[in-house]
């Protein structure tokens, strides 16, 4: 194996896609493909035995082991790894469930080959890859949270919005929340708008990283 090059391990159960993603990394100068594994018990028994990978491209929907419990084992077991999700869902739930579980960028099966180069170089740079799809936003929301980390801390939530805040990092939907809570979808909109004017966010994952950095949920 080429030192100068980051491994790289795909997951996924369409073999035929996993022939093709590995084709595709393995034109990149500076990347190459280590092995291959069909779900998240099998990426577990390889990457036990076999060299540890600097990033996981990893598929959402897989039999045995899903790509949310994969990355919550990885996340646990072996936090050096970067994980880039990999799907055909643009939603916010979908997106929201992964960098809960500890995925370091998401990014569409779908996506121009540049795309694909480019998310794993910020991985490996920047440590992170969020693309227009996911947030269009939530980078600015993220590097604002640090850079205000005080200035956040000082903005007092009530217990209702504590409450919305909380349910707005699952995956329920809105109307969901409404019923959870007991009030009217019009009103979940409301409590959803003043937060975004109160903590001058812009997106519901950007709700979900203010309330991870700021401890009010885990992950």
């Amino acid at each position: 194996m080429a030192s100068n090059k980051v491994e790289i391990v795909l997951v996924d159960d369409h073999a035929l896609l996993r022939t093709g993603l590995a084709g595709l990394v393995n034109s990149f100068s500076n990347y190459i493909v280590s092995y291959e594994a069909n779900n998240g018990r099998r990426l577990i028994e390889q990457i036990n035995t076999k060299p540890i990978p600097s990033v996981v491209l990893l598929d959402i929907n897989m039999p045995e082991m899903d790509g949310y419990e994969t990355c919550k084992w990885l996340r646990n077991n072996h936090p050096e790894i970067k994980v880039l999700a990999l799907s055909m869902y643009d939603n916010e739930n979908a997106i929201i469930k992964m960098f809960k579980a500890g995925a370091s960028g998401y990014i569409l099966k779908d996506c121009e080959p540049r795309e694909l180069y480019t998310a794993l170089n910020d991985l490996v740079e920047k440590g992170f890859h969020y693309s227009e799809m996911v947030t269009g936003k939530l980078i600015h929301n993220i590097n604002s949270l640090d850079d205000n980390t005080e200035t956040n801390a000082t903005i007092k939530l009530n217990e209702r919005e504590l409450n919305f805040l909380k349910l707005a990092c699952t995956e329920l939907t809105y109307r969901e929340i409404a019923d959870k809570m007991n009030v009217s979808p019009r009103t979940i909109d409301g409590y959803r708008d003043d937060l975004f004017e109160k903590l001058n966010l812009k997106t519901r994952v950007g709700l979900v990283m203010y309330a991870i950095r700021q401890g009010f949920v885990s992950i």
